[in-house]
Formats: structure tokens, C-alpha cells, sequence
């Protein structure tokens, strides 16, 4: 039976050199927090990269001392798991701009002695990838047998196919998308008025206070939204009502407290100002930016790929993941493309389900194969 890694420390790592960004900034010095379990072989072959979403961390799997709470990924990283750590060393970072141990905007700025705040410049997907590639340098891995991520970690995943194709085997993008539409960006940016808009954001300078608690746990309740599907929301919620409100249009339904717990519980691990960077990242993300089309920016990309969709996933419906497919194969590439059926919607791919950790499992340990598509079921 599949079993936890078990205890599990952060490591952090300075890069030894300073990073000019895709802004054309500088930031002379890059903190970055990482974990990684399993070990490496001596041939340095058995390398997997896992990228977290948008609130995740560097802790994908196992626990820290005193945590009852397991990684965000313990469903699939362990031994015995679709990420088999008998068989591959895993690393996952925190993404530059983070705020749970990577250099963000939370982070001291050498020149002022103070946080950052929005004097941190604006990064991309294609920076955290570039962090990723020089903390795996500094590891001594100089190629990856995979790079595997869902959402915005699937973004991180699709753009080392782009930037680095010579460095990865094999891709694994779940429920993600290559550019965002305009619908995705109006939910994000919904969020950033509601953190910009509270009077205690300060211009993102409010490390001495209290901070813009309120409008970060309505930007976490409109993103929740769009990661549940509305078939999930009947069947978990309906109409229940949880009790008399407390104030006038204070919560009774059910859904309405899930939302407003959801929310109070990000405010006390998340910084607001690295959710304002991270989702103006992933928005302004866009694999086909420099060739104009995505079979030009995937040509060079010789590996294999998995691209796994939930049916349910409105945020990143199975049409987008497809047209991805297509592309890959219009090049001639070994693409598998696999759609999941499931009423979980978009976070699906977090929790625990036999049949994800089985196709990626499969597909890890395949060499040598034609891509296939996998009904769903």
C-alpha cells in the first residue's frame, strides 16, 4: 500500500548570481525554498520536477515536525504513488514572487532594509522557470526526466517544453492552460480590486499593520468559485442552511460559510501582494507570445507529453487542454492526452484519485511509446 515520505524539512538555497527578468529588472539576490524527496541515482536520470499552483508552496508532500497537515500534494507524491519516490528524486520550490520562503514581495529589500511591498518588480512564469532551471544547476541535475504541474504549476511545466526543451524528457500538464482568455482574467483581476481596494492595502506597503485581510479572503472567495464545478457545489451544498446569521446579511447557507472559512483561512498563510504578482503572471502567461502560434513555440520540445483534463473544470475546460494536444501532434511529438470524468472541477487534480496516479505513473514509467488518448471515465 502506498505510504507517506513522513517527516520533511524546507531547504533554502541563494543563487549565486543575480536575475535580470523578463521586465528587464534586476533583483541581485534570489532566495529560493525548496524541499526533495526520494534520491537521486548516480547517473542523475531519475529527476521529477513538480510545480505547485498558485497557493501552494514548496511543501508537496509528507510533514513537517509538528504538522498534522500533510503536504498539498500527499495524494500523489510517496511511495508506491503515481510520483514513486522509490523510483524518482522529486523537487518542488516555492515560485519567485512567493511568500512561503522564495523572494517575494514580503521579502526584505537589501536597499531599503524593509519588505519590498509593490517595489518588487513584476515577474512572469517564464522567471519562475528560469529560478527552477538555476536552483536544479545548483543541485547538480542538469537534465529532468520530468516536469510535472496542475494549474498554474501546468503552466510552469508547459513553458520548460518552450525555454529549455533540451532539459526535460517528459511534460506533465494537468487541467492548465497555454494563455489565459478574458473571462479568467476578470476573475483574477476581480480579486486584485478587492485587495487594492481595501483602505488597509496601503499602496502594498502594510508590513507594519494589520494588512488588507478583508479584501484578500473575498479575492480567495472569488477564486474558490472558480475552482469547484456547479455540479460539485449541488451535491456538496444544495440550499442547506448552517444557522441563523449573526448579522443581516451575514452567512446561512451553506455554501455561503464554506466560501467566508475558505477565505479567513488563506488570509493566515498568504500574503495579499504575492497574490496580486502571482495572478497578474499567470495572466499575462502566453506560450505563443514570441512565435505567434503553438506549434512554433512547441517545435523544439523533442520529449513526451501528458495532458490530463477533468470534465467538470470550467477554469480550464478539456477544449483548451486539446488544442494543446493537437498542436504537439501537428509537430509530429509524442503527445498523450487524458480526460478524467468528475464533478470536482477544477481541483480535481488535488485530491486523492486512483485513476490520475495510475496514467501518470503509467506514463512516467513508459519509454519509447506513441502518445494515446485516454477515454474519460
Amino acid at each position: 500500500m502506498p505510504s507517506s515520505i513522513g517527516p520533511v524539512k524546507t531547504q533554502y538555497l541563494t543563487l549565486p548570481e543575480p536575475l535580470r527578468l523578463k521586465s528587464g529588472e534586476t533583483l541581485p539576490e534570489v532566495t529560493v525554498a525548496y524541499e526533495t524527496y526520494g534520491r537521486l541515482d548516480p547517473a542523475g536520470g531519475n529527476a521529477v520536477l513538480v510545480c505547485h499552483a498558485l497557493s501552494g508552496d514548496a511543501h508537496a508532500a509528507g510533514y513537517h515536525e509538528g504538522a498534522v497537515k500533510p503536504g498539498w500534494w500527499e495524494a500523489m507524491i510517496g511511495p508506491g504513488k503515481g510520483i514513486d519516490t522509490d523510483r524518482y528524486f522529486v523537487i518542488c520550490s516555492n515560485v519567485l514572487g512567493g511568500c512561503r520562503g522564495t523572494i517575494g514581495p514580503s521579502s526584505i529589500n537589501p536597499a531599503t532594509g524593509r519588505p519590498y511591498g509593490t517595489d518588487f518588480p513584476l515577474v512572469s512564469i517564464a522567471d519562475m522557470v528560469e529560478v527552477q532551471r538555476r536552483l536544479l544547476e545548483a543541485l547538480g541535475i542538469r537534465q529532468l526526466h520530468a516536469v510535472i504541474g496542475g494549474s498554474m504549476g501546468g503552466m510552469q511545466a508547459l513553458q520548460w517544453a518552450v525555454a529549455y526543451p533540451e532539459r526535460v524528457r517528459n511534460v506533465v500538464a494537468i487541467a492548465t492552460a497555454y494563455r489565459h482568455g478574458p473571462q479568467q482574467i476578470a476573475f483574477h483581476e476581480a480579486g486584485r480590486r478587492a485587495i487594492i481596494g481595501d483602505p488597509d492595502w496601503q499602496g502594498g506597503h502594510y508590513y507594519d499593520g494589520p494588512g488588507p485581510v478583508r479584501g484578500l479572503a473575498v479575492a480567495r472567495m472569488i477564486g474558490h468559485i472558480t475552482y469547484l464545478s456547479e455540479q460539485g457545489m449541488r451535491e456538496k451544498f444544495g440550499r442547506e442552511i448552517r444557522g441563523r446569521p449573526t448579522e443581516k446579511f451575514g452567512p446561512a447557507f451553506a455554501v455561503e460559510t464554506y466560501l467566508a472559512h475558505q477565505g479567513e483561512s488563506f488570509v493566515r498563510r498568504f500574503d495579499a501582494n504575492s497574490y496580486l504578482y502571482i495572478t497578474k503572471a499567470i495572466d499575462t502567461f502566453d506560450l505563443t507570445e514570441e512565435t505567434g502560434s503553438l506549434e512554433a513555440a512547441l517545435a523544439a520540445f523533442k520529449g513526451r507529453m501528458l495532458l490530463v483534463a477533468f470534465s467538470s473544470d470550467w477554469l480550464y475546460p478539456p477544449a483548451g487542454m486539446k488544442e494543446i494536444a493537437r498542436a504537439v501532434r501537428r509537430n509530429g511529438g509524442e503527445v498523450t492526452y487524458c480526460e478524467l470524468d468528475s464533478s470536482y472541477g477544477h481541483d480535481a487534480f488535488l485530491l486523492k484519485d486512483d485513476r490520475l496516479a495510475a496514467v501518470v505513473a503509467g506514463f512516467l514509467g513508459q519509454k519509447n511509446t506513441e502518445g494515446a488518448d485516454y477515454p474519460a471515465s
